[in-house]
Formats: C-alpha cells, sequence, structure tokens
C-alpha cells in the first residue's frame, strides 16, 4: 500500500469531515447525512492505514478526527458524574485486576528483599558500622524514626507526604517503559527498608517500627507495587506484544497505564491522611495497626470484587470502546 498516496487521494474528505464536525451553527438535513456518511467512510481510512503501517502521527491526527466526529454524530455528552462513577467502579479496579500478577509478585519480592536486609544486620551487628555512625544510629533509634511522624502539623504533613508519594508513584508510572530505573528505584526502597528494620528491631524497638510504619505502610507500598507493575508493564509490552502489534501494545497498555494516575493519588492521598492523623495519633498501637490492616484489606476487596468483575465483563482499564480508535475490517 501507498501510504502517501492513499492519504493524498483522501485528504478532500479528511478535511471535509473536520470542517462538518466543527461547524457552529446546526446542520442542514444534507450536511448531517454527509456527516455520518464521512465518518462511516474516513473509519474505514482510518483501519486501512493501520494495516498499511502508516506512520503514527498520521494515525493518531486521523483517530481524532474520528473521536471528534463521533461526538457530532452522537450529539451525546455524558454527564462528568457518570464518567467518575464508571472510572472508579469499572476502569481504576479493572485495570488493578488485570495486573494483579505483576505487582503482587513485585510486592512479595520488595518484602524479601527487605526481610533479608534487615536479617543480615539483625544477624551480624558489625554491618551497622557500614550503615551510620554510633551516634547517628542511637539517634535514629532514639528519637528522629517516631519523631519524624510528629514534628509537623498533621495537615502540613498529610500534604507534604501525599506530594512525596505521588511524586514517586508518577516517577515510577513514567520511567516503567524504560524497565530499569524502576527496578533501581523499588531496590533502593527495598533496601532503605529493610536496613531501618534492622536497625529498629536489633536495638529492642520492633515495637516502636511496626507501630509506626503499618499503619500507612501496607497501602502506601502496595500504591507504590501498582505503580511500578503499571510501568513495567507498559514496558514490557513492546518487548512482547503478544497477537498485537508493538504500537496497538503500546498504545492500549498506554492509555491503561495513565488511566491508573487518578485512582493512585486517590489511594495516596488517603494513605497520607493516615499516616499524618493515625501514625502519630495516641491510640493504642493494637488500634492503628488494625486501621492500617483494614485499610490495606479494603483495598484487596476493592481489587477483587469490582475490579474482578469488570475484567470479566471485558473491561481492563482501557478507556471505553465507544471512544477507542474506529477500526473496519480491511482486505490484506
Amino acid at each position: 500500500m501507498d501510504v502517501e498516496a492513499f492519504v493524498s487521494v483522501h485528504q478532500p474528505q479528511w478535511d471535509r469531515l473536520a470542517q462538518l464536525t466543527r461547524r457552529q451553527r446546526r446542520l442542514t438535513g444534507t450536511e448531517a447525512d454527509e456527516l455520518v456518511l464521512l465518518y462511516q467512510r474516513v473509519g474505514t481510512h482510518l483501519s486501512a492505514l493501520r494495516a498499511g503501517g502508516a506512520d503514527p502521527v498520521t494515525v493518531g491526527r486521523l483517530s481524532g478526527l474520528i473521536a471528534d466526529a463521533r461526538g457530532a454524530v452522537t450529539g451525546v455528552q455524558a454527564p462528568v458524574w457518570r464518567d467518575i462513577s464508571r472510572y472508579f467502579l469499572v476502569s481504576f479496579p479493572a485495570a488493578l485486576y488485570a495486573s494483579r500478577r505483576w505487582w503482587l509478585t513485585i510486592g512479595l519480592l520488595f518484602y524479601v528483599v527487605a526481610a533479608w536486609i534487615a536479617w543480615r544486620i539483625i544477624a551480624h551487628p558489625e554491618l551497622l558500622d557500614s550503615v551510620a555512625t554510633p551516634a547517628q544510629i542511637q539517634q535514629l533509634v532514639d528519637k528522629d524514626f517516631a519523631s519524624y511522624y510528629s514534628e509537623n502539623p498533621a495537615q502540613d504533613f498529610a500534604l507534604h507526604v501525599w506530594i512525596n508519594n505521588a511524586t514517586i508513584s508518577a516517577a515510577v508510572l513514567a520511567i516503567g517503559v524504560l524497565l530499569v530505573p524502576t527496578m533501581f528505584v523499588l531496590w533502593s526502597n527495598a533496601e532503605n527498608l529493610g536496613v531501618v528494620a534492622g536497625v529498629m528491631i536489633s536495638h529492642d524497638k520492633a515495637g516502636v517500627f511496626f507501630g509506626l510504619i503499618t499503619p500507612h505502610g501496607l497501602l502506601e507500598l502496595t500504591a507504590v507495587f501498582v505503580a511500578s507493575a503499571a510501568g513495567l508493564r507498559l514496558g514490557w509490552s513492546w518487548i512482547a506484544p503478544g497477537p498485537r502489534t508493538r504500537m496497538q501494545a503500546l498504545a492500549q497498555t498506554g492509555r491503561a497505564t495513565v488511566g491508573m494516575a487518578i485512582g493512585l493519588a486517590v489511594i495516596l492521598l488517603v494513605t497520607g491522611m493516615i499516616e499524618a492523623f493515625v501514625t502519630p495519633s495516641p491510640l493504642p498501637t493494637a488500634v492503628r495497626v488494625g486501621i492500617g490492616v483494614l485499610a490495606e484489606a479494603g483495598f484487596f476487596v476493592y481489587v477483587w470484587t469490582l475490579g474482578r468483575r469488570a475484567w470479566k465483563a471485558g473491561e481492563y482499564g482501557d478507556v471505553e470502546e465507544a471512544d477507542r480508535e474506529a477500526t473496519a475490517p480491511v482486505s490484506a
């Protein structure tokens, strides 16, 4: 297929469709019929270009035109609240469930690495000399670890934590396509968690450590695992696209990945509130830990009920079928 010739021949029809789509005044009956006819034809053109290996810019431009024309043809705009509810009840949980093997595996490996590092420090106290000076370690154990959660006003601390965690999650979502940087971020965080755990436990402060890290840490780390998994899936979709073309796999996975950002920001807002208002609170340790466990359990229930149901119905976190690129069968 000669893509340049194809574009040259059909460009006038695309221009006419754009003109009808963007016209401000009410269309006449003839113009409305023409709009519908051109919408169908250009949808076929888009399919032919994709099958013929046209460049992504041309395909993307035509996809945008089709999406605009679809809105003009249907003339229906769903209320914003309906889009929001669908996102949190269908799209987001479906994306979480579809990627469950990725983030569960990442989480398991993360905790194994952190536990191994903590065990090394506990079993070999001499390793503490390579971590920090005795005075610095004592300062961490006696004051710094606990005071971190209460030295600033709760509302300011909650905002700081939310921005920080949202930034980290956005980063691993974005760099996941490169694979290695995300793995480095995960390793660094597991190493830091393991070192602090080893230091605290070896100084008989296990209760302080788990009492302060568990309320917010369970759900917070799970959100990081999900973000990392989404980014890594995006990179892997380019390496192993399956039956799809690489561009199709990257586009589909990319839409689902970007779509997860809003949901993760909400989850991290919840963990930030817990970290600011529950973790340093005077509540009994069992109550604070219980709140963290309930938050984590609620997340898993959300994924395995709404997410599993949506996934079985054919959802996987992508945009709705009606809003995807128009496609039509084409001859080989």
